[in-house]
């Protein structure tokens, strides 16, 4: 994250602030806290509207691949993200908007190097179809896609919303200074980050996965699966991680301890290792599943499954 990156929870819609909107009277001094509860105001009022709607997951988009087969030499190993967009659970769109990735083989120096691999020790799993979606376990081994290996580490991608300053412009300078020639941020650019993150055993805290929420399909009685729609509204703002009128989000099945709530499953990554410790990797395919995430599918989509 650059220096001109703000840490995520400096955006004020991280905290779930009370909806306040400014009052404004004939001859009032406003200062810039004033504008920035206006901005906050109304960007939280769409922002809950487009969580409670939609919920967060993937919009549109961000396929997540692995290129290690078609890269040339000369280039290093990738998760690519494709561009899209997603919705995260504070009701935040997160644009990618051109494909952009992780390399792989940093990522898993950078853990050798932090704790020795204990880390990828612990992401180290055998029995992984537990791990995968329906669809990539029907899927593996066919086509272009590889076979669930017998042992890999377990990492899961993850999009997060991030805001960067990307204008100065002369301003009075804040603190104890006296500077005449002071700049302050004129502009914050919706940005985002990708993360890679090994799945802990030891953390126990979640299941690792997306909550997929009642199956209403599966219910073939017309009554009983109207009265089930009716329960999931009823039970949806607790099911939000939202209760309370202030405060941070209650975390997700798929987040791991300590981490920003707010952030959006994308995929899950399996990467084969030996049994060695720490774990080394034994050059087959990188297996990705995508079909975890949440997905949420536009009106447009909605009307052609449906014939209209």
């Amino acid at each position: 994250m650059s220096a001109l990156t703000r840490l995520p929870e400096a955006d004020p819609l991280y905290a779930r602030p009370r909806p306040q909107r400014p009052f404004y009277a004939t001859g009032m001094l406003l200062d810039a806290a004033d504008f920035s509860a206006e901005q906050t105001y109304h960007r939280g009022r769409l922002a809950q509207a487009l969580a409670l709607l939609s919920g967060g997951g993937t919009l549109a988009g961000l396929a997540v691949s692995h290129s290690a087969a078609d890269l040339p030499t000369d280039r290093p190993e990738e998760i690519r993200v494709a561009a899209g967009v997603a919705i995260d659970r504070l009701g935040r769109l997160v644009e990618i908007g051109r494909p952009a990735c992780l390399r792989l083989q940093r990522w898993w120096d950078a853990s050798l190097a932090a704790d020795g691999g204990d880390s990828l020790r612990r992401a180290t799993y055998a029995n992984l179809p537990r791990f995968l979606s329906a669809r990539i376990q029907a899927e593996a081994g066919t086509g272009d896609i590889p076979a669930v290996p017998a042992r890999a580490v377990v990492a899961d991608v993850f999009l997060r919303f991030v805001a960067c300053e990307t204008g100065l412009t002369p301003s009075f300078a804040s603190g104890p200074f006296d500077a005449l020639d002071a700049v302050a941020t004129a502009r914050l650019s919706d940005a985002y980050e990708l993360l890679l993150v090994a799945r802990d055993a030891l953390d126990d805290t979640y299941s690792g996965l997306p909550d997929p929420g009642p199956d209403l399909a599966a219910i073939a009685d017309p009554a009983a699966r109207r009265a089930a729609l009716q329960d999931a509204v009823l039970a949806g703002w607790e099911a939000s991680g939202r209760s309370g009128q202030e405060g941070q989000l209650a975390p997700a099945a798929e987040h791991p301890r300590d981490f920003d709530p707010t952030a959006v499953f994308l995929a899950r990554v399996l990467i084969p290792v030996t049994a060695d410790v720490p774990p080394q990797r034994d050059g087959t395919a990188v297996l990705v599943d995508n079909w975890s995430r949440r997905f949420i599918p536009s009106l447009g989509l909605l009307g052609r499954w449906v014939g209209i």
